[in-house]
């Protein structure tokens, strides 16, 4: 069974940082573009970065760009969020997602396969 296990959300003050993990298991990830998205109350689900299957690609909403680092593992089937300089407006839970057309896109409806997302809260 394919899943995506999120983790590495929690509490933190302005201008502090976190690293997300997104761990895959029963598939390889070898071959999925993955992709990084965040939903916060009241807003609709948006994407903040995604990587191509062999980590050449990547991209990342102008909101975070300079702050988020997007990175890959594939022998630990891991894929990683490095957030820094977070903002109270990054508050929002992030999922993970995957799609097996190995690219880097920004779009939902490309993922087949979700975490159950990790909850993010930058607040004093």
């Amino acid at each position: 069974q394919l899943q995506l296990v999120e983790s590495g959300g929690g509490l933190v003050q302005p201008g502090g940082s976190l690293r997300l993990s997104c761990a895959a298991s029963g598939f390889s990830l070898d071959y999925y573009g993955i992709g990084w998205f965040r939903q916060a109350p009241g807003k609709e689900r948006e994407g903040v970065s995604c990587i191509s299957a062999s980590g050449a690609r990547k991209n990342y909403a102008d909101s975070v760009k300079g702050r988020f680092t997007i990175s890959r593992d594939n022998a630990k089937k891991t894929v990683y969020l490095e957030m820094n300089s977070l903002k109270p407006e990054d508050t929002a839970v992030y999922y993970c997602a995957a799609q097996p057309l190995a690219m880097c896109v920004m779009t939902d409806y490309r993922y087949n396969y979700w975490g159950q997302g990790t909850q993010v809260t930058v607040s004093s």
